[in-house]
């Protein structure tokens, strides 16, 4: 059921086929490389575009996570798994190789959302949309959540990784 709802959610939001298979393409870079970026460049260049400024007004970390579960979402390679309990505290999401699948060169993967509003970052929409990442990433507010993510998701990789048998 779950990857029927994200399909409708991609169709509707991406309805162009040619636009959703470079999403799909730049998912595969997390799988196989570990790498990121592409995704987060085509879900600011694609799917964050056709949202309209009142829907920011409402925009959250479920939004963003949301939109990743979107391209990411894959039960025939992971299982998939969001707010996974590690050591009483909760991941945003996790996907572990299915056993089965453990033999395909590709990643484990785990991610840390954090969501910085614009009134955090003592930015507005038109200020913000004008800056480049870099620029952006400057931002000392933006520094922090990054750090905390990170050491959320070391903490969260290493309990994981102990655990890792009983969780497959």
């Amino acid at each position: 059921m779950k990857s029927l709802y994200i399909d409708r959610i991609m169709q509707m939001l991406l309805p162009n086929p040619d636009i959703r298979d470079k999403g799909k393409i730049a998912t595969e870079f997390i799988y196989t490389h570990g790498n990121i970026q592409p995704m987060c460049d085509f879900l600011v260049n694609h799917f964050f575009k056709v949202l309209s400024n009142r829907d920011y007004a409402w925009a959250n970390e479920l939004t963003v996570k949301t939109a990743f579960l979107t391209l990411l979402y894959n039960d025939n390679l992971y299982i998939m798994d969001s707010e996974t309990e590690i050591d009483r505290h909760y991941t945003d999401l996790t996907m572990i190789i299915r056993p089965d699948k453990r033999h395909f060169e590709i990643f484990d993967i785990l991610i840390e959302f954090k969501y910085v509003s614009l009134s955090d970052a003592k930015l507005t929409g038109d200020t913000a949309r004008d800056m480049d990442q870099t620029e952006l990433d400057k931002r000392d507010v933006l520094k922090k959540s990054l750090s905390e993510a990170s050491y959320q998701a070391k903490q969260y990789s290493d309990s994981l990784q102990k655990n890792i048998l009983n969780y497959v």
